[in-house]
C-alpha cells in the first residue's frame, strides 16, 4: 500500500477521474507492480479487502480467477463500483472462472444496472466466441425494447452486444443495423480521429468491411 501511495500521480488522478475512477496510479505502473508480484492469491484477497481502487486493480492482476467461489465473485462485482475495477474484474477474473456462465444469466436479470451491465458484457463474449445455445433473436428483442432508455453503463454494454451480433452473425445483421439506426444510441458520441464510432450501424459496417478488406485498419473507440 505504501508503494501504491508513492506511485500516486495528480495528472493520472485527474485523467482517471474524468472516466469515473478514483485512483491516481498510472495503469502501466500498476501492471509493472503486478508483474513483479506474480500470482499471489492470498495477497490478492487482502488487497481487495482494502476497498482501495488501485489496490483492487493489482489484486485482480495477481489473483487466481478459478479460486473464487460464485458467491465471492458476486459480492466482488457488487462492490466494484468504479468503471475500471468493474471492467477488469469481469474481463480478467469472471471470464476465466468456471462460474462465469451462471453469473452471466443471474447478472443480466439484476435490477441494478451496473450489475446487469456485467451480465451483458459476458453475453457479448459468448455472442462472439461461443454462441451455441444463445437465442440471438430474443437478445435483439430485449435490446430493442430496453437499450434506448437504459442507464449509461447498461446502455453501453447492450449497445456493444448489439454491434457484436451484427458483426458476427450475418443472418441477424440487417435487424441489428435497423435497431441501431432507429434507436440512434451513441450516434453523437465524440470519437477521436482514426477510431471507430460506437454507434452500432457504423461499428458493424466498419468491422465487416475490415474483415473483407483489412488494408488501413484504424483503432476501435476506447471509452
Amino acid at each position: 500500500m505504501a508503494e501504491l501511495a508513492s506511485l500516486e500521480d495528480p495528472r493520472a488522478r485527474e485523467v482517471n477521474g474524468r472516466h469515473g475512477d478514483d485512483h491516481g496510479v498510472n495503469l502501466g505502473s500498476l501492471r509493472a507492480l503486478a508483474k513483479r508480484l506474480k500470482t499471489q492469491p492470498d495477497l490478492a484477497r487482502e488487497l481487495w479487502q482494502t476497498d482501495d481502487s488501485a489496490a483492487r486493480l493489482v489484486a485482480i492482476l495477481i489473483c487466481r480467477p478459478k479460486a473464487f467461489t460464485r458467491t465471492e465473485l458476486d459480492a466482488m462485482l457488487r462492490a466494484a463500483r468504479t468503471p475500471k475495477v468493474h471492467d477488469w474484474l469481469v474481463n480478467y477474473v469472471v471470464k476465466k472462472s468456471p462460474h462465469g456462465e451462471e453469473l452471466r444469466v443471474v447478472w443480466s436479470a439484476d435490477p441494478d444496472p451496473v450489475v446487469a451491465s456485467a451480465g451483458w458484457a459476458l453475453t457479448t463474449e459468448r455472442v462472439a466466441k461461443n454462441p451455441d445455445g444463445l437465442d440471438l433473436t430474443e437478445l435483439l428483442d430485449v435490446i430493442e425494447a430496453g437499450m434506448k432508455d437504459a442507464p449509461d453503463r447498461l446502455q453501453w454494454a447492450m449497445n456493444h452486444c448489439l454491434a457484436q451480433i451484427g458483426i458476427e452473425h450475418p443472418d441477424h445483421r440487417a435487424r441489428a443495423l435497423d435497431i441501431g439506426e432507429r434507436l440512434q444510441v451513441l450516434k453523437d458520441y465524440p470519437t477521436p480521429p482514426n477510431c471507430t464510432s460506437p454507434y452500432a450501424p457504423v461499428w458493424i459496417t466498419e468491422m465487416v468491411r475490415r474483415r473483407t478488406d483489412p488494408v488501413g485498419k484504424g483503432r476501435l473507440h476506447d471509452r
